[in-house]
C-alpha cells in the first residue's frame, strides 16, 4: 500500500442516508478498487466530516485528524481531512434517488492530505466546486469532481483554466510549500481582540498539556481557534506527525538535537533554542473536531493530554470528566475545572503588561470592516507583529527557564554571571513560579530539555520582555483596561435608552391615575353634596296636613284659643294619642274626625325630631278647642264630680277628669293608666242610670258627661 502523504490529496463524497445515517459514497483519487477509510480503519470519517449542527447552515467547514497505518516503508504518521458541507432541497433534485425521503440532501466533498499547512489554499478551491457539483443538481454525476472549470483567481486573475481537480490541489500543496510564512486558523488580531489577556492564558496553559475542550455551535470556527492557537507555537503547524492519535510517538524518535547555529538564520536560531514544542507526542491528541463516536478515545487511559473541539452541547454537561479548561466560544467564556491549573495560568505583573501592551495596539489599530489588518496598514499590530512577539516572549521564557535550572544546580561562589550584571534573582518569577513548576512536569518540556543546550541563556537574555514589578502606570493601564472590558459606553447607552422608555411610560400611568383619582374625588363630592340636599329636606317641618271643613271638630280645630281658657282643666296629652291611629273613630254623633293629618309617620331616625315637633303643634291646637267647649259645659259638671266620688267608694276607678281632678293610688297607677289608654281601643259606654236616677254616658275621650 502506497502512503497517500507523499501523492496528490485524495478526495471522498460523503453523503447522510436516511437509515444508516452518514456514510462515504465514493472516493476518488485513488486506485480502482481501493477504500482507504477500510485500508487505515477510519470508521469515523463520514461523521467527521459531516459535523453536528451543519444542517442549520448553508455551508460550513470542518477540519479533522486521521490516522494512517504504519507500512514496510514509512511509520504510523497523522493526516488532516478538510470537508465542504453542503444541502438541498429533494424537490429540486433532477434525478431523484428512490432512497432519497427526506426534504433536505446533505452532502460532503472532503479532501484528505498529509499536512495542514496548505488548508488555505484548498477551502476556496473545494468551497468553489462544491457549489458548483450542487448547482448541476444532479449528484450522479461526479466528472466536475474530476475535470471542470477552477476559478484560478490567485494565479491569473479572472481566467478560467480547465484543468483536474486532483493536478488543481497538488498545485495548491506546491505553492504553500513555497510560501514558508503561511499559517492557518482565525486572523490573530480577532483572536486576542475577542479574548484579550485570555490569549496569553489559553497559550501558556497549551504548553502546560492538559484537557482542552473547545466547544462552539459554527464547526469552522471552532476549527479556525484551535489552529490559531497553535501556530503561535513558531514551526508546531508543520510538525503534527503524532497528533492523531496518542499512541504515536514518531517525532520523539526521529529527532535529534542541533549541534550548529547560525544565528543569521531565524530558523536555525529557532530549532537551536528547540523549537517547536511538541505539545502532541505519546499521550496528546489533536482533534480540532471531534465526533462523539470518539469520547472513548478521550476517555482512554493513555490520553493524558488533547485539544479537541466539539459542536454538541452535551460535551458542556460533562465537562468536569472531558476538560481540565473549558472555552466557549459561542459565550466567550474560559472555565477552569482544575484547580492545580486555575494557581499555574495566573498571570504575573510582568505577564499583564505584556499582553495589555499588545491587545491595546491592537485596539488602537483596530478595523471593524477589515479586521484581520490594521487600519494604518502597517506593521504595528500585523499579523506579522503579533507572531513575532509571541516569539520573542517564548524565547524568553525558555532562556529565563535555563537560567532558573542553572541557578540551583551550581553554586553560588562556581556561578559566572558576569554577562548579565543587570539581572537580579531568578528572572523566570516573572513567568509565574507555579506555571514554570507545572511546566516541568509535562511531555514537552522532559523533550525540551533534552535536545537544548543548558546555556541557551546565552544566545538569549533571560528576561520578560516587560519585566519588572508592579508600577503605577501597571495599575493605570488594569484599570483603563477593565474600564474598557465593562463597555460602560454601550451599557449606559442601552440603559439611558430604557430609563427614557420607563419615564415616559410612567408619566403617563402617573397622568391617568390622577385623572381617574380627581374624577373619583368629583364624584364623592357630587355624592356627598346630594347627601347633604336630602338631609337639609328631612330636617325641614312637614307641610300642614289637610283638614275636613265639614267636621265640627275641625272647624274648632281651626279656632284660635280664647283668652281666659284654664290650660290645667285640659287632658293630658296620652289621652289624644288615639287619633293618631287610623282605627280611631270620634265617639259622639256628628263629631267625625279626619285623622289624615295625624298618623303617625314611619319609623325614621332622621325625621323623628321633625314629626314629634308636628304632632306636639297638633296637640296645642286640640288641646286649645277642647278647653273652649269646656267652659261651656261647666254648669254640669258639679253633678258629675258627686256621682264619680260615690262610684270611688264603691271600688271602681275613677276617671282622670281634666288634668287630674280625680285622686289616684300613686304616680305609678297613673303611668300604667296612660299606657292602658294608648294600648286599648275606645269604647263607648252603654248610658245607665246613677243613684240619683240622672242618665250618665262616657265619651270617647274617657270623660264623664251628664245628659240632664
Amino acid at each position: 500500500m502506497s502512503s497517500i502523504t507523499n501523492l496528490a490529496p485524495v478526495v471522498c463524497v460523503v453523503g447522510f442516508h436516511h437509515a444508516r445515517g452518514p456514510e462515504i459514497e465514493t472516493w476518488l483519487g485513488v486506485e480502482d478498487g481501493r477504500d482507504p477509510a477500510v485500508e487505515n480503519d477510519w470508521n469515523f470519517l463520514s461523521f467527521m466530516a459531516l459535523s453536528d449542527g451543519a444542517h442549520t447552515t448553508t455551508e460550513d467547514f470542518s477540519y479533522f485528524t486521521l490516522r494512517q497505518q504504519e507500512t514496510p516503508q514509512l511509520p504510523a504518521t497523522s493526516l488532516f481531512g478538510i470537508s465542504c458541507t453542503r444541502q438541498l432541497d429533494a424537490r429540486e433534485l433532477l434525478n431523484r434517488p428512490k432512497d432519497v425521503t427526506r426534504s433536505t440532501v446533505q452532502k460532503s466533498l472532503v479532501v484528505i492530505a498529509g499536512s495542514p499547512h496548505s488548508f488555505g489554499h484548498l477551502r476556496e478551491k473545494l468551497s468553489v466546486v462544491t457549489r458548483a457539483w450542487f448547482d448541476q443538481k444532479d449528484f450522479t454525476d461526479v466528472e466536475i469532481l474530476k475535470v471542470g472549470k477552477w476559478l484560478a483567481a490567485s494565479a491569473v486573475g479572472e481566467a478560467d483554466i480547465e484543468q483536474e481537480f486532483q493536478a488543481s490541489l497538488a498545485a495548491s500543496l506546491q505553492d504553500a510549500d513555497e510560501d514558508k510564512d503561511q499559517y492557518l486558523g482565525i486572523s490573530l488580531r480577532e483572536f486576542i481582540h475577542e479574548f484579550k489577556h485570555q490569549t496569553l492564558v489559553l497559550f501558556k496553559c497549551c504548553l502546560l498539556q492538559p484537557k482542552m475542550l473547545f466547544f462552539g455551535s459554527r464547526c469552522e470556527r471552532l476549527c479556525m481557534m484551535q489552529f490559531a492557537l497553535i501556530s503561535l507555537i513558531p514551526g508546531l503547524i508543520r510538525k503534527l506527525e503524532d497528533c492523531a492519535d496518542p499512541e504515536m510517538d514518531t517525532y520523539e524518535r526521529s529527532v535529534t538535537k542541533p549541534t550548529s547555529l547560525k544565528t543569521s538564520e531565524r530558523s536555525s536560531l529557532l530549532a537551536y533554542m528547540g523549537l517547536p514544542l511538541q505539545i502532541f507526542g505519546k499521550g496528546s491528541l489533536f482533534g480540532p473536531y471531534t465526533p462523539l463516536q470518539q469520547l472513548d478515545i478521550l476517555a482512554d487511559y493513555g490520553t493524558k493530554s488533547y485539544i479537541v473541539g466539539s459542536t454538541n452541547s452535551l460535551l458542556l454537561q460533562q465537562k468536569d470528566r472531558y476538560s481540565d479548561i473549558l472555552i466557549n466560544l459561542d459565550e466567550s467564556t474560559i472555565a477552569v475545572t482544575s484547580s492545580s491549573l486555575r494557581a499555574a495560568l495566573t498571570l504575573s505583573a510582568a505577564d499583564r503588561r505584556w499582553i495589555d501592551f499588545l491587545t491595546q495596539t491592537i485596539y488602537q489599530t483596530w478595523d471593524d470592516d477589515f479586521p484581520s489588518r490594521p487600519r494604518s496598514h502597517g506593521y504595528l499590530g500585523s499579523e506579522e507583529f503579533i507572531r513575532l512577539q509571541f516569539e520573542e516572549y517564548l524565547l524568553a521564557l525558555l532562556a529565563a527557564t535555563k537560567y532558573h535550572k542553572y541557578l540551583f544546580a551550581t553554586p553560588y561562589h562556581l556561578r559566572e554571571l558576569s554577562a548579565f550584571p543587570d539581572i537580579e534573582g531568578d528572572p523566570s518569577v516573572d513567568f509565574n513560579e507555579s506555571w514554570i513548576d507545572a511546566w516541568k512536569k509535562s511531555g514537552n518540556f522532559r523533550l525540551w530539555d533534552k535536545l537544548t543546550d543548558d546555556h541557551l541563556f546565552d544566545i538569549v537574555e533571560p528576561r520578560h520582555p516587560t519585566a519588572g514589578g508592579l508600577s503605577i502606570d501597571d495599575i493605570n493601564r488594569r484599570l483603563t483596561q477593565q474600564i474598557q472590558d465593562l463597555h460602560l459606553d454601550d451599557r449606559l447607552a442601552t440603559s439611558r435608552e430604557a430609563l427614557n422608555k420607563h419615564l415616559a411610560t410612567g408619566q403617563k400611568k402617573v397622568s391617568s391615575a390622577f385623572n381617574s383619582l380627581w374624577a373619583d374625588i368629583e364624584t364623592l363630592r357630587e355624592a356627598q353634596r346630594a347627601r347633604q340636599q336630602d338631609a337639609r329636606a328631612a330636617r325641614q317641618p312637614p307641610s300642614t296636613p289637610s283638614v275636613n271643613p265639614l267636621s265640627p271638630l275641625n272647624a274648632s280645630l281651626a279656632s284660635p284659643s280664647t283668652p281666659g281658657s284654664d290650660a290645667g282643666l285640659l287632658p293630658s296629652p296620652s289621652r289624644f294619642a288615639r287619633f293618631q291611629s287610623p282605627e280611631s273613630t270620634p265617639s259622639t254623633p256628628g263629631a267625625r274626625f279626619d285623622t289624615t293629618g295625624l298618623r303617625a309617620r314611619a319609623p325614621d331616625i332622621s325625621h323623628a325630631q321633625a314629626a314629634v315637633g308636628a304632632a306636639g303643634l297638633k296637640a296645642g291646637a286640640y288641646i286649645s278647642s277642647w278647653g273652649t267647649w269646656a267652659r261651656e259645659q261647666r254648669k254640669g259638671w258639679g253633678r258629675s264630680r258627686e256621682n264619680l266620688s260615690g262610684r270611688a267608694e264603691e271600688g271602681e276607678r275613677p276617671e282622670r277628669i281634666l288634668g287630674g281632678e280625680a285622686e289616684s293610688e300613686g304616680a305609678g297607677q297613673a303611668e300604667k293608666e296612660k299606657e292602658t289608654a294608648t294600648r286599648q281601643r275606645p269604647k263607648v259606654a252603654s248610658p245607665r242610670k246613677t243613684k240619683r236616677g240622672s242618665r250618665e254616658s262616657v265619651g270617647g275621650d274617657g270623660i264623664g258627661r251628664l245628659d240632664v
